[in-house]
């Protein structure tokens, strides 16, 4: 049977299943949310792909248990490209005369269109497509938002028992991007501001999951600016795989590096005049907003900056800038340059 994407199988009440099923493709919450739509009359076995060889595999769709011998025996097998990698040959024998009295469930990451193993579940079996839906061809081709939306309203909204309008979900994807697992959470935390069964507006959106976002900003300014480079790497992981883009995030990262910048330039230029200034000097003297344990922690994120890194900062913003608009403006390299300036700005070893 031809391949199914995992919005239209999720869809089907009561799907029947073949003796193999593949569910392959990015979006890891499909995945796992495809391989739970089973029918519950099932003696279930769950292997790890990668610590086992197909031996192990083929004697546990060999064996029954004693107490559920009316079930159909069905083993899924997580992670199983390493398993299609080392035994491909025995597992494409099995797809070819595989036993109607068992199941076989592979979860792939990726399954080209163009192997043997593709080709013969595809004639025989279910393929289950789990990458989010695009519409147009090639480079021409985006994420189809349109029904990616409808899939948020009429399957994931009613497992938090709640709904979601067509602006609510329009705009969760403006600000989340299209990781259904992402999305999935966001709608489980909106659910909780509202009684069951009642609507997600668009509105308690912008209200809510904006707060969230902003929040994540500041923590990453922080973490940045303070040198903790895996707290600030965290959070940028965080908001890009949220659909957020770099070239977005990074003026509102540049905005306290800045700060740190022209405070060390004035603290130079007081030291060229014969005085002897400290960092809290330079913040005071550029306006530097905030109570006294804002200033405090400013001080210490220019101590530990250093005073030569310190007076690179405007140069690397720049040169991050020109990256992110130029040869770094496309997905994956946009996200290395941000990286690589987190990294310049790492707590340095006292070693």
């Amino acid at each position: 049977m031809p391949s199914t994407s995992a919005l239209e199988f999720l869809a089907l009440d009561r799907p029947i299943l073949p003796a193999v099923v593949a569910a392959f493709g990015a979006d890891r919450t499909l995945r796992r949310w495809s391989i739970a739509h089973r029918p519950t009359d099932e003696d279930v076995t769950e292997l790890d792909g990668e610590s086992l060889t197909w031996r192990d595999v083929r004697d546990e769709l060999q064996s029954n248990s004693l107490f559920t011998i009316d079930e159909t025996r069905c083993v899924i097998v997580r992670t199983a490209d390493a398993l299609i990698k080392s035994d491909r040959a025995a597992v494409e024998d099995y797809v070819a005369q595989a036993s109607p009295c068992t199941r076989l469930v592979l979860d792939l990451d990726q399954l080209p269109s163009n192997t043997r193993l593709y080709k013969a579940i595809e004639k025989e079996h279910l393929l289950i497509s789990c990458a989010v839906p695009t519409a147009g061809k090639g480079r021409f081709a985006k994420p189809d938002s349109r029904t990616l939306g409808q899939f948020l309203s009429r399957y994931v909204a009613p497992r938090h028992q709640t709904r979601l309008s067509a602006g609510a979900a329009e705009t969760l994807l403006e600000f989340i991007g299209t990781d259904v697992g992402m999305l999935d959470s966001a709608i489980a935390k909106l659910a909780v501001h509202l009684p069951p069964d009642a609507t997600i507006t668009e509105t308690l959106v912008r209200e809510v999951v904006s707060g969230w976002i902003g929040k994540s900003i500041w923590e990453i300014n922080d973490a940045v600016a303070s040198g903790n480079a895996s707290e600030a790497l965290r959070h940028l992981d965080k908001l890009i795989s949220g659909g957020q883009r770099p070239i977005a995030l990074f003026p509102q990262m540049a905005w306290s590096l800045r700060q740190l910048a022209m405070a060390t330039a004035v603290v130079d230029q007081l030291e060229s005049l014969g005085k002897r200034p400290t960092p809290r000097d330079g913040l005071t003297s550029i306006g530097l907003k905030g109570g006294p344990s804002n200033l405090q922690k400013s001080e210490a994120q220019m101590k530990q900056l250093g005073r030569v890194r310190a007076r690179k900062l405007h140069s690397w913003l720049l040169k991050t800038d020109l990256r992110l608009k130029g040869s770094h403006s496309s997905d994956g390299p946009d996200r290395r340059a941000l990286e690589e300036l987190v990294c310049k700005l790492a707590r340095q070893s006292t070693g």
